[in-house]
């Protein structure tokens, strides 16, 4: 079985997306406002996640709330302020 083909847990894909379990249950279930639902596969109360469906589940909502793509984060220096502002 190659990498791509792994089985995830709940539990592994919590811990990959730092979240909860209940989180990624939510993700499953379609319950996550904004984000499309997680593909998984049911083995009775038990879900799975195939590692190359969580890959394409991240890629495919990785946008802002609004629909556009998210963008790299503005340089901050050593204070954190953000480029270009200036402390009052």
């Amino acid at each position: 079985m190659g990498a791509a083909d792994e089985i995830l847990t709940v539990s592994e894909v919590a811990a990959e997306l730092r979240c909860s379990k209940a989180h990624v249950y939510n993700a499953i279930y379609g319950k996550v406002a904004v984000v499309s639902a997680l593909a998984a596969i049911p083995m009775g109360r038990r879900r799975l996640v195939r590692r190359s469906a969580l890959e394409q589940w991240k890629r495919e909502n990785e946008r802002k709330a609004d629909g556009g793509m998210i963008r790299p984060s503005p340089e901050a220096d050593a204070v954190g302020r953000m480029e270009g502002q200036s402390h009052a």
